[in-house]
Parts: C-alpha cells; sequence; structure tokens
C-alpha cells in the first residue's frame, strides 16, 4: 500500500520545479551504514552514470547514488499499480523527468542510496496534462453550489445565469481544498457531505443533451471568497493590500504569494465586459418589473433569448474565468492605491479579515461600475476554468 500511494502521488505532480540546478558530491557506501529505508519523490535536476541529483517537492536538493543492478521502472503518467511499468536503464532518466526514489538515507538527509527508482517521463506528463486540460475545457463546468444532498447524491451548481444539477454516484471521485491554499497536492479526498451552499465547485461529467444536468465523474470544491473593490493601500514589502469589498463593506488584508494569479484585464475588454453587465442589469430589472404583473411571470433561470442565449446575460464571470490565463501577468508593484480589482481569495481563519489572494483581476473599474452588485454577478472562479486540470495525474482542476 505504501508503494500504490507513492506512485499515485507520482502520477498527480505534473508540473516541474524551477529551481537552479544544483551538483553535490556523491558520500561513500560508509555514510550509509546502519541508515533507515526511506522514500523521496520530485524533479530530476541533473544526472550521470551512477548518480541523480533530486530537487524534492520541498524544495530540498538530494544526492541519490544509483548502484548497478538498482531496479528502474517507468510508468506512464495515471498508473494506479506497477503491473505496466517496463525496466529502463539509468541513462533513460533526464533532467525534468519525475522519479520517486527508494532506498537507505545516509548520515546526512541530502544522502539517499536508492533500491528502487520509479520514473515518470516529463513529456509524458505534459502529453497528459494537456489532454485532460482538453478534457476539461470540453466537459468540465463550474459555479457555485445552491445547494447539495447527500441522500440523493445531487448537487445544484449556479453556472452563470443557470441552475445545472449535478448527479453523483459511488464511483464519483470527490477532492476538497483546504482554507489556505489551492494547490491540488494541498487538496484532500472528499465526500459529498463536505459540500455546502456557497461553495465553488468543479464537475468533470456527461452533460445531458438539454445542458440542464451533468453525470459527474470528478467533484472539486472548496470555500473562496469573492472580493471586489478599490485598492486602499499597498505593502510591497509584506505583499499585501487592503481594500473594501462591496458586498461586506468590510475592509480586507489581501495577501499575494509566488502561487497567486495576477492578471490585468485590457481596457477593450473590460468595455465589453461592462456593456454585458449593463444589459444583464436591465434585463434582471425588466424581469423584476414583469414579476409584478400577473400577466406577464417572471423567467425561471436558464431561459434563453431569441438567440438561444440565457436571458439577461451570458456568464461573464465564467468568460472572465476562460480567458483568465491568456490576459497579461502583473506583480504587486504593478499595482497602485485607486485600483479596482477582483479577487479570489482563500480564507484560513473566518475570524479575521486576513485573506490570501488565488486570483487577482485589475483593469476591472467598467465592469465594477456596471454592475451594482459590485462582482456577484460576475465571480471568477479559482481555478483555471479554460484548461484547468488539476494535476497530471487525472482527478480534478488546479
Amino acid at each position: 500500500m505504501a508503494a500504490k500511494r507513492g506512485i499515485l502521488r507520482a502520477s498527480l505532480l505534473g508540473a516541474a520545479l524551477a529551481l537552479p540546478c544544483v551538483w553535490l558530491a556523491m558520500p561513500s557506501s560508509a555514510a550509509y551504514a546502519q541508515s533507515a529505508a526511506t522514500s523521496k519523490i520530485g524533479t530530476v535536476k541533473a544526472v550521470s552514470d551512477s548518480s541523480i541529483t533530486l530537487t524534492t517537492d520541498a524544495g530540498q536538493q538530494i544526492a541519490i547514488t544509483v548502484p548497478s543492478g538498482t531496479r528502474i521502472l517507468q510508468l506512464a503518467p495515471g498508473s494506479k499499480d506497477l503491473k505496466s511499468a517496463q525496466p529502463i536503464a539509468l541513462d533513460g532518466i533526464s533532467v525534468g523527468d519525475r522519479v520517486l526514489v527508494s532506498g537507505k538515507a545516509g548520515e546526512d538527509t541530502s544522502l539517499l542510496l536508492a533500491t528502487r527508482v520509479i520514473l515518470m517521463k516529463a513529456q509524458a506528463i505534459a502529453a497528459q496534462h494537456e489532454a485532460e486540460q482538453a478534457d476539461w475545457q470540453k466537459r468540465g463546468i463550474g459555479g457555485l453550489v445552491n445547494a447539495a444532498d447527500s441522500a440523493s447524491g445531487t448537487l445544484m451548481l449556479s453556472v452563470g445565469p443557470r441552475t445545472i444539477e449535478v448527479h453523483t454516484t459511488p464511483a464519483t471521485r470527490f477532492r476538497r481544498y483546504s482554507g489556505a491554499s489551492v494547490k491540488f497536492e494541498d487538496a484532500k479526498p472528499s465526500t459529498l457531505a463536505e459540500i455546502h451552499a456557497g461553495d465553488q465547485a468543479r464537475v468533470l461529467g456527461t452533460k445531458s443533451e438539454d445542458g440542464q444536468s451533468v453525470q459527474a465523474e470528478v467533484v472539486v470544491s472548496g470555500s473562496f471568497l469573492n472580493l471586489a473593490g478599490t485598492i486602499a493601500s499597498i505593502d510591497a514589502a509584506n505583499s499585501t493590500l487592503t481594500l473594501k469589498d462591496l458586498a461586506t463593506k468590510k475592509v480586507m488584508v489581501v495577501k499575494l504569494t509566488p502561487d497567486s494569479n495576477v492578471r490585468k484585464l485590457p481596457p477593450e475588454a473590460a468595455a465589453r465586459f461592462a456593456a454585458r453587465a449593463r444589459r444583464g442589469s436591465a434585463g434582471q430589472g425588466q424581469q423584476r418589473q414583469e414579476g409584478q404583473n400577473a400577466a406577464h411571470p417572471v423567467r425561471q433561470p436558464g431561459a434563453t433569448g431569441a438567440e438561444g442565449q440565457p436571458e439577461g446575460q451570458r456568464s461573464a464571470g465564467m468568460d472572465l474565468s476562460q480567458m483568465l490565463n491568456r490576459l497579461p501577468t502583473e506583480t504587486i508593484s504593478d499595482l497602485k492605491q485607486g485600483d479596482a480589482v477582483m479577487i479570489v481569495a482563500s480564507q484560513e481563519n473566518p475570524e479575521n479579515n486576513n485573506v490570501t489572494a488565488v486570483t487577482l483581476l485589475s483593469g476591472v473599474e467598467p465592469i465594477l461600475a456596471a454592475s451594482p452588485q459590485g462582482s456577484s454577478a460576475m465571480n471568477l472562479s479559482p481555478w483555471n476554468v479554460g484548461g484547468g486540470t488539476p494535476d497530471a495525474g487525472g482527478d480534478t482542476p488546479q
């Protein structure tokens, strides 16, 4: 089971860490005397005739001695056991590949004598990741959870102006992100019972012909905050900013980390989304007025207009999320006091107003001016909806 868990973990980790290559001197065999068995997983930074330099996912450099005769096995990404593994020579390992190394630890924690090496080629990982991105693009949906019913195995998901019914089965795989992170490796196996109204969810599955329901294969959920407002102050030294959220009127302290996705919306794109938001507000206002007249009942969510588009407006928030990774990137030094921003944030402690930015989008002044509810109709997703697979192993969005 320990080996299987290691293989599964390896299949989930697709992206190589961009860390400097460091050659470490190889130790003598005496350094491994009386050492305990251990394992390390990471990205190959260097390889020679009898050694591998490995960077673990925690950033540690490990010098690995690979004696002649060490078992080296190559697996395809997503493999669940060693049945399909193929023997390979050490010279088949390249910089950038992912490896899980079992062996004996040296006196120094940066030393390891390999007894087995399990390899996943970087090219294969990239190819699977691309295929999974395409699958999520084609068959994935994302939105806010309206309701979750464990008894019936269903979720009601708001996707723009529509409500989609999500059906789950005992075979459906669930993952849930922690309050402090949206990295997939930090997500935990979950259940439908852990999903609540107000959560955000991504679903991969087969959609019905009318688009009103989905048979879910994978559900990824998390509790995230959607903020929108004007930056009140910036502390570049501590990578934080403050803003007053339009919806709650609370002053929030937002932390930017290297994992935060900071983007800028070009003026012409912001103008298009603002126009759509204005049309949506006008349509919703008309619906409310008609609802007051007995002869003109309000259309239900998901009703379509003359051109077959959802009544009022298309899902501008989803469109923003889909185009997010094509937008120019920014850093905190590019932001300034007074900028209008939309933010998806995680919050480890709901008792305070400190949050960590998952996604920050600037250049949204026209959108917020056009939408009286602030970001309520324009929510961003915390995941890359346009590509959005969470990993290279095949379960969920990142």
